[in-house]
């Protein structure tokens, strides 16, 4: 069984809007007198959940609200969400910079943070005195930072502005030291707090690769990031926090399906258009949909499934010069476009005359896991595109046994068939 090295219990973070502290003598004189009572804070009993798109008369929020979960030791959990959702503010409390107004957490080890950037860092100070500063916060004696303070250096890339005050870095290379010192200096715990996002392409792999590698020697990193490719590839957990609560927790892939599926709603897998979309020449499209063979559209589809992509549409009977082709963007959930297919590549037209259906077929076990947004064109003679609608639809791909098993990694999960002869 694997050791426990975080344990949150109830745990539940409220501020007061637009001020510090209660904003009115008579609360603070309210709030002591209930204290030296041994009562509960009678403010805690009010507030309201963390929806930051939505106006209240309240002047409490709850940001956290009854978090609970634990994390073994060398586990890498991820920590997704909305902005707002709470995800800083666990960590913040986690790494002790604030407390928790209800419930308790328990932390087995010491922990390097990386909250934001400049975070431990005297701006004052150059990087090689902000790295012995950092060590000594971590207990470490100036003989054991001595022996990593090479390693620490040549991992971020910044020697020639070692004896530079960090006043004077830009932000990458802040983030560059404070990562390196992290990742490097004697702590049990890593967090890592979207930081990343400010590096380059390069230091990011670099980063990803160095927190594979401390988990694999026991150490344990919570790892908060908008980027599901970053978190399906470090994690093999993760939690999705919602208005302050945790809404799911589980393996990685699970987690990102559910909250990359409970956005907006603005997309489905099935689009009609009432009233149909009028192109030049008279033309009409009806609706578009995505779906398995001989099946309605639903919510998701299996990767081992067949999948059509079903256009309803009529070309004009009395459009007889012009050629009318489609063209499809299938793309990622980060919304790059992965590969395009379009009728234009065939000699012959297929779109005829007249009101039809026009489907693509893809075979099963094709697509991996995750979710695919699609961009539809509708192009004459081949040159022209008269009509274009990017996200069109959303399919979402699910595997039966994803929950069981990590992600492999990858956009496409193509089954081909393997033989084996034996040579006489």
């Amino acid at each position: 069984m694997t050791e426990t090295v975080i344990k949150i219990e109830n745990l539940s973070k409220q501020y007061r809007l637009g001020q510090i502290g209660t904003g009115t003598i008579s609360h603070d004189l309210n709030k002591w007198w209930y204290k030296i009572r041994g009562k509960e804070d009678p403010y805690l009993k009010i507030g309201e959940t963390n929806e930051r798109d939505k106006k209240s008369d309240s002047k409490y929020v709850w940001a956290l609200r009854d978090i609970n979960f634990n994390v073994g030791k060398g586990e890498s959990l991820g920590i997704i969400g909305n902005n707002g959702a709470g995800k800083s503010t666990l960590l913040k409390i986690l790494s002790r910079v604030t407390g928790p107004t209800t419930g308790s957490f328990k932390v087995k080890g010491r922990i390097a943070s990386l909250l934001e950037v400049g975070t431990g860092f005297h701006p004052e100070l150059t990087g090689r005195e902000n790295i012995y500063m950092n060590g000594a916060i971590l207990g470490m004696t100036k003989h054991e930072i001595k022996n990593k303070f090479d390693e620490i250096v040549a991992f971020s890339g910044i020697e020639r502005y070692i004896d530079t005050p960090a006043k004077r870095y830009s932000s990458g290379m802040y983030v560059r030291l404070a990562f390196a010192v992290a990742a490097h200096l004697d702590s049990e715990i890593l967090i890592a707090d979207e930081v990343l996002a400010v590096g380059d392409v390069e230091f990011q792999k670099k980063c990803l690769g160095k927190m594979k590698d401390v988990t694999t020697i026991g150490k344990t990193v919570i790892f908060v990031s908008h980027s599901m490719p970053a978190v399906r590839s470090l994690c093999s957990n993760a939690i999705l926090m919602q208005n302050g609560t945790v809404k799911l927790s589980g393996p990685t892939d699970m987690v990102i399906t559910k909250y990359m599926t409970s956005d907006s709603g603005t997309y489905s897998s099935v689009k009609i258009f009432d009233p149909p979309i009028q192109l030049p020449s008279n033309n009409r499209i009806y609706s578009f949909s995505v779906s398995e063979p001989g099946k309605p559209a639903g919510e998701s589809i299996p990767i081992n499934s067949a999948i059509e992509i079903k256009i309803d549409l009529e070309i004009n009977e009395n459009e007889l010069n012009n050629r009318y082709d489609i063209g499809l963007h299938i793309k990622d959930d980060e919304g790059v476009v992965q590969f395009i297919t379009r009728t234009g590549e065939f000699e012959n037209p297929v779109l005829k005359r007249g009101r039809q259906t026009v489907t693509c077929f893809i075979p099963a076990n094709f697509f991996n896991t995750g979710i695919i947004y699609l961009n539809f064109a509708f192009v004459e003679n081949r040159r022209t595109v008269v009509y274009k609608d990017n996200d069109i639809v959303k399919v979402v791909l699910i595997d039966s046994g994803a929950a069981i098993r990590n992600r492999p990694p990858g956009f496409l999960k193509p089954s081909f068939e393997w033989k084996s002869s034996i040579n006489m």
